[in-house]
């Protein structure tokens, strides 16, 4: 039926190129995968193909993400040549796992729900272990046709294939009639469904409702209102996302940042304030103070702040107010001492001073002179204390 066209797989074809396939039955394998190529409705959004070559050892011709059409998909299998003796098929197995099943190479991401497909064509036994290799793929969520040609061992056939067996294992008797096996494997991904049959419209996903169907989209975008296309859902809006302070919109995802001063957590959803005092995060001279996120400088005893709120400077010790010097200061850099006036002596309490008293040896006539001055300075002095009380 013309209107049947297979479901958009990610199709891996894995060729046996040993020493036991002739050219010329090589030249048939590829008749073969360019007559499969011409059943599949190949696009980037619909059937994406990669082919591996092996023997001994393996090659990947080319993998899914690099042709998107018919004609470029031939031209590249027609270019394969075959390699050389040995048939590590679990080998081959384990390389389509590893370097062609990924994201980088082509494979769609498992939401879009594209399944993914081996067939691997074999006329000989594998020599390694495939049992285990298989199994592995197989539990990945691969699907696994085997194609024995001639000499095949079925045993080995049966033991890679999925289950049903009966529905993924096939045999022929030469190259030369393996072509007819296009037409079971284009039974076999045939989709009637319109979804299947790619007319549907939908840009992201396509749900069958019988005859009908229903476009949707992948997680983190939302139905437009003609029903057919997708946006990207602002999933920075209120309820939609974890983060504990800044949310990031990304192309239908998002990601958590925090505000200056707070760091992202492990968890990458919530934030710790920074130690914004630790070496290399601020710029105070002398003292830095944590507060949640931010700092503020301080200086050391005897330093004030600078008006630029970073440096400080010596304060002025000897200033009003800063010191208990009964009559002078003297400032020594962030220190000071006492001193008196002249006539006066520091008492032993280092701040306050008495009026000193001097002794000598004296004549007669220079003690009447003395006692004469003491006389007379205490004169002034009463008339200076009675004048003060009035």
């Amino acid at each position: 039926d013309t209107a049947c066209k297979n479901r958009p797989l990610d199709l891996v074809f894995i060729i046996d190129s040993s020493r036991s396939v002739r050219p010329e039955e090589f030249r048939k394998v590829k008749t073969f995968l360019s007559e499969m190529i011409d059943t599949l409705d190949v696009g980037e959004r619909t059937t994406r193909v990669a082919v591996m070559n092996y023997a001994s050892t393996v090659k990947v011709e080319f993998p899914l993400r690099t042709y998107f059409d018919k004609a470029s998909l031939k031209e590249a299998v027609s270019r394969i040549e075959p390699l050389s003796a040995g048939t590590m098929t679990g080998l081959a197995i384990q390389t389509a796992m590893d370097e062609v099943f990924t994201e980088e190479m082509g494979t769609r991401p498992a939401t879009f729900n594209i399944p993914k497909v081996v067939i691997v064509v074999t006329d000989g036994r594998p020599q390694d272990q495939v049992q285990d290799v298989a199994a592995s793929a197989r539990t990945a969520g691969i699907e696994i046709y085997a194609v024995g040609v001639d000499r095949a061992d079925m045993q080995s056939l049966r033991i890679m294939a999925s289950e049903p067996l009966d529905e993924h294992v096939f045999y022929v008797e030469t190259y030369g009639v393996i072509e007819k096996l296009t037409s079971k494997f284009r039974e076999t991904f045939c989709a009637v469904s319109v979804c299947a049959l790619g007319t549907h419209g939908c840009q992201q996903l396509c749900v069958s409702n019988g005859a009908s169907y229903l476009c949707d989209c992948y997680e983190g975008y939302t139905l437009n209102p003609d029903k057919r296309t997708c946006s990207a859902v602002d999933m920075c809006a209120p309820g939609r996302h974890e983060c504990d302070q800044i949310c990031v919109s990304n192309n239908g995802s998002y990601v958590c940042d925090c505000y200056e001063g707070y760091t992202l957590n492990p968890d990458k959803k919530t934030c710790s304030a920074m130690d914004m005092c630790a070496p290399g995060r601020h710029d105070c001279a002398q003292v830095c103070l944590s507060n949640d996120g931010s700092y503020s400088c301080d200086c050391y005893e005897g330093y004030t702040l600078n008006p630029d709120k970073k440096t400080c400077s010596a304060a002025d010790v000897c200033a009003p107010g800063r010191h208990d010097c009964e009559q002078l200061c003297v400032r020594n850099d962030l220190f000071y001492t006492c001193d008196c006036h002249q006539g006066y002596t520091l008492n032993p309490d280092r701040k306050t001073c008495s009026r000193a008293i001097t002794s000598s040896l004296i004549t007669t006539e220079e003690s009447c002179k003395c006692e004469a001055i003491i006389a007379l300075q205490d004169s002034v002095t009463s008339r200076l204390e009675a004048l003060s009380t009035k």
